[in-house]
């Protein structure tokens, strides 16, 4: 992916557009192999970002991935912290068979700490597809239009644990299957 340095911090990334693309994912590493971290998901017909504040003479690695794939229906989080256990979403159904591009469902987000200034959220979906490349759970704060990813997982992995961040209280969430 071309890279262009707009000053000794910032660049600009370009990519080729995906017609098939649902979004695109952005991700970040220190060194080529990864861990690969989620930055940004960007939509369709975005193909460049510019990447600013970047730490000087640190080795930075980036790589678009190009997405479709099912959502689940989002689930809240409550204004005031999680959402008591189960109370986040329907019960998950039992689904019998699994099929090609199916969407995940019964995605549910229980709390996971025992302390109040500790808003940790387990989130758990099933999963329908035999095709996944992996799950992307995703999050909308209040007032944005736009969801942002939070976590994405390798594929057959129905479960993540994360901290509920800055401005994340009463912020939606989904998983997407990766196809």
């Amino acid at each position: 992916m071309p890279a262009t340095l707009n000053s000794p911090t910032d660049i600009v990334l370009k990519w080729p557009a995906d017609q098939a693309a649902a979004e695109y994912l952005l991700e970040y590493a220190n060194a080529p192999e990864g861990p690969w971290n989620a930055l940004q998901c960007l939509p369709p017909g975005q193909t460049s970002y510019t990447h600013p504040d970047l730490i000087p003479e640190t080795d930075f690695f980036c790589r678009v991935r190009s997405f479709s794939g099912p959502v689940s229906a989002p689930v809240p989080i409550s204004p005031g912290g999680p959402s008591a256990p189960g109370s986040t979403a329907a019960p998950a159904r039992t689904v019998p068979t699994r099929e090609p591009g199916a969407a995940p469902t019964g995605l549910v987000a229980t709390p996971t700490a025992q302390r109040t200034d500790d808003q940790s959220v387990q989130f758990s979906w099933t999963d329908r597809s035999t095709d996944e490349a992996g799950f992307l759970l995703e999050t909308r704060r209040k007032d944005t239009p736009e969801f942002a990813p939070a976590e994405v997982t390798g594929p057959n992995v129905t479960q993540c644990a994360l901290p509920l961040l800055p401005g994340e209280e009463g912020a939606t969430f989904r998983v997407r299957a990766l196809a």
